[in-house]
């Protein structure tokens, strides 16, 4: 603690008497300044002991000293120090009366007592506090060290809460609470999401205080990471401000936690090249090589149904030639799958500007992927997946090509997800919404149109008519409502336009999914 008042009045050497403001004793005081001014307070910054002889003050002068004591209190001073026997026998009631009006302390200080004495007292008090905020701040060093070496980072969070005597909270990359001490403080810490959210915004380090309302606990986040990219968080809740030695924790706790991190992302660009080699084994066909690779590693997760996701990102990658949102893609994903204790492998593509990841069947890692982005589209998301069907390592090939197919899909769509499940059992119409099919579509279909145009015939709805009747020519007279002798005319003219028999079934095809494409609706004479 740094000295207060009530601890100079009870320094023995000192024989300091208070005459007002016995209530505010335990102020602290935060230095002793001498100050013969009529006044001194532009010289003032707060917290100060002020020590006076009155040589040039009219301390009988009533109204005089409530404008000098008024000001005092106003700029700060936390106490004024009277010399009695210098040129006033005793302290003049007018300065005792203004003292007492403002709540200012004023202490009587002896003749015998000289200036230099209290600043004495006081500087070596507030060395003392200092000294021991940092034996205590170098102690408090050691123990979250110890903490680290030991348990890790949720033990570094446990060791700081209690030290604080408030609650501490770890988050991660993508600003989900991965630790949090008490257990309470998780939901307290779940709160904060957008405040760390914008803490990530920022270059490393950055710090934000937040809270410190009546209603509400005071925190501080502090900002993890050294790179350009910030790697997580501390939260630091307290009902005061910290002091010297609790700050020198949470910096070391920042520190340990971000070396942590560090370390953390060293072990996982080993891991990556890894994992790189057991995808490039497993795609080659060699599933026994890539689980002997894998080991304890990622060995497990060719135990069990897996699935494969290609992602790139929807926009231009950044200035450094990788892409923000592929990253905070991939950091999510494996956020997700530290949470639950599963194993994921995510690794680049090649020279690609995008990320391939294996993770297992119906784990945290594919329903946090689906459930963030399969109701999104690209612009929004600014990644494209494609997502394979559940699989095993000896087709890892052919769920490779299946996320490949299902990225095209999903990149044509402008949609942020695509399962290649959805593609084998839904409808192959969604896959002619493509430019290059219209126009395909538009130039098969344009000389019957222009036909059409000159009020000739109706051969565009006649074809689609015959070609959903499966060229039944009674049924599909029916629909048009002519004669069937008339359609057998309007078909020989489609023949003769376009110039190709529809005896062949791939012109039918081609016809058939030319009209699908270019959506024109059925119509009849």
């Amino acid at each position: 603690m740094p000295p207060t008042l009530a601890s100079l009045v009870q320094h023995s050497a000192l024989k300091l008497t208070v005459r007002a403001g016995e209530d505010r004793l335990e102020t602290p005081v935060r230095w002793a300044h001498v100050s013969e001014l009529a006044d001194p307070v532009p010289y003032m910054e707060g917290g100060e002991l002020l020590l006076v002889t009155a040589m040039t003050l009219d301390a009988e002068d009533r109204e005089a000293m409530r404008r000098y004591v008024r000001r005092l209190v106003g700029a700060g001073v936390v106490g004024l120090g009277f010399a009695v026997g210098v040129y006033y026998e005793d302290i003049p009631d007018a300065l005792v009366e203004a003292a007492r009006e403002e709540g200012l302390p004023l202490l009587a200080v002896p003749r015998r007592t000289p200036f230099l004495a209290i600043s004495k007292a006081v500087s070596a008090a507030i060395a003392a506090d200092q000294y021991r905020a940092v034996t205590a701040g170098f102690e408090a060093q050691r123990e979250l060290t110890r903490a680290a070496l030991a348990e890790g980072p949720p033990a570094v969070v446990a060791r700081l809460a209690a030290y604080v005597d408030g609650w501490a909270a770890l988050y991660d990359t993508s600003g989900a609470v991965v630790a949090a001490a008490p257990e309470w403080a998780a939901r307290r810490a779940a709160r904060l999401t957008a405040d760390v959210e914008r803490l990530r915004e920022r270059a490393a380090p950055a710090s934000a205080v937040v809270g410190g309302t009546d209603e509400d606990d005071r925190v501080e986040l502090q900002s993890l990471g050294t790179g350009r990219r910030v790697r997580g968080a501390l939260a630091v809740g307290t009902g005061a401000p910290l002091g010297t030695s609790e700050r020198y924790a949470v910096h070391s706790a920042v520190a340990l936690l971000t070396l942590s991190t560090e370390r953390s992302r060293s072990l996982q660009a080993a891991e990556q090249r890894l994992g790189a080699a057991v995808l490039r084994m497993l795609l080659s066909g060699q599933p026994d090589h890539a689980r002997a690779v894998a080991g304890d590693l990622y060995g497990g997760l060719l135990d069990a149904p897996f699935r494969l996701l290609i992602a790139e990102p929807a926009g231009e990658p950044d200035g450094d030639g990788t892409s923000s949102a592929l990253g905070a893609f991939t950091e999510a994903l494996e956020s997700a799958a530290a949470r639950a204790g599963e194993t994921v492998l995510a690794v680049p593509d090649g020279t690609e500007d995008r990320v391939v990841v294996l993770a297992v069947d119906g784990g945290a890692v594919a329903a946090a992927c689906t459930a963030a982005y399969a109701a999104k589209d690209a612009d929004e998301a600014q990644v494209y997946v494609g997502l394979s069907a559940p699989t095993g390592p000896i087709a890892a090939a052919g769920a490779y090509k299946q996320c490949e197919q299902a990225l095209s899909v999903a990149r044509r769509r402008g949609r942020a997800l695509v399962e290649h499940e959805e593609l084998a059992t839904g409808s192959i119409l969604p896959l002619l919404a493509d430019d290059a099919v219209r126009a395909f579509a538009d130039g098969m279909l344009r000389a019957l149109y222009e036909h059409d145009a000159t009020g000739r015939g109706d051969l565009v709805a006649s074809l689609r008519a015959w070609l959903s009747r499966h060229g039944q020519w009674d049924a599909a007279a029916a629909d048009l409502g002519v004669h069937r002798h008339t359609l057998r005319y309007r078909m020989r003219r489609v023949e003769e336009i376009l110039g190709r028999s529809l005896d062949d079934a791939d012109v039918r095809m081609e016809l058939w999914l030319a009209l699908k494409a270019t959506g024109e609706p059925q119509q009849s004479r």
